[in-house]
């Protein structure tokens, strides 16, 4: 006999639920798998029904996307999305942190009021924003939009980083203050470095906040600074709907996304899921 414990038995996944698994991965992907393949057909074969499944790629729609205004839009929204989520970051995290701080009066009344602002309809806003723009020249212009999409998230960014301030123990802080840091250092090297998943969390729904949308870019832009989102909508004209490019350009707005989530994907499920259970 023996007297030590054994370690844990790691069970195996049943065939029930690795085929559950599968069925709900391929609902979940066959809309982009659908439009992904699309994007390497010709008009001719997208029109084909039944729809062929075995046939020759092209890459002709990526290919007039990147020799027409498309590639300009894109970079318009790549430098839209990515100014706005590192400025409301800049201008957010630090409010956050000063709340998450702060005992006084009013502490749950103002952070209510910051969320209440995210609330509120874009719409309510688009008039406002077109005559003031109009009247300083920031209309169809990449800094215009990135005012836009920062007065947005910076709420968001408020509201979403504020608890997981709270969750660092003030002890930290007083014992670097003790031991003589300046309360930049306490900030910058203990307390943000403990917060790093919250921040790419919340930075993740910011690039996508101003990536995907389409409302403010429609009213605010015309040419010189329209985004992808808007661009892919103008293949479909009174000539007919340009199918092969709306997928090539589809799937061209998805690959940043999918990229930013890959790449701080780490920090991103441990940052939505801080919290959830407490010790």
């Amino acid at each position: 006999m023996s007297g030590g414990k054994s370690g844990p038995v790691r069970r195996s996944a049943s065939p029930r639920r690795l085929v559950a698994i599968g069925v709900t991965l391929i609902m979940l992907l066959s809309p982009f798998l659908w439009l992904l393949q699309m994007s390497f057909k010709s008009n001719d074969l997208i029109l084909q029904f039944p729809p062929p499944l075995i046939f020759t790629p092209t890459l002709q729609n990526y290919a007039s996307l990147w020799q027409g205004a498309f590639a300009a839009s894109f970079v318009n929204s790549l430098m839209s999305a990515s100014f706005s989520t590192a400025l409301a970051l800049v201008l957010g995290v630090p409010a956050a942190y000063a709340l998450s701080r702060w005992a006084g009066r009013g502490k749950h009344a103002l952070s209510f009021a910051i969320l209440v602002t995210r609330m509120a309809p874009p719409i309510a806003f688009t008039i406002p924003f077109f005559l003031f723009y109009r009247w300083i020249g920031l209309l169809d212009t990449v800094t215009g939009l990135v005012l836009v999409y920062t007065s947005f998230n910076l709420p968001l960014v408020i509201w979403m980083m504020q608890p997981f301030f709270e969750t660092v123990p003030s002890s930290l802080e007083e014992a670097a203050l003790v031991d003589g840091a300046s309360t930049r250092v306490v900030f910058l090297q203990i307390v943000l470095p403990m917060v790093a998943p919250g921040i790419a969390a919340t930075a993740i729904l910011c690039f996508l906040y101003a990536w995907n949308d389409f409302f403010f870019a429609l009213i605010l832009t015309r040419t010189n600074a329209r985004t992808a989102p808007v661009a892919v909508v103008n293949f479909m004209n009174y000539e007919g709907w340009e199918w092969g490019k709306i997928a090539a350009g589809g799937s061209l707005v998805m690959a940043p996304v999918l990229i930013f989530s890959l790449a701080v994907r780490r920090y991103l499920v441990s940052g939505l899921t801080a919290g959830a259970v407490k010790g």
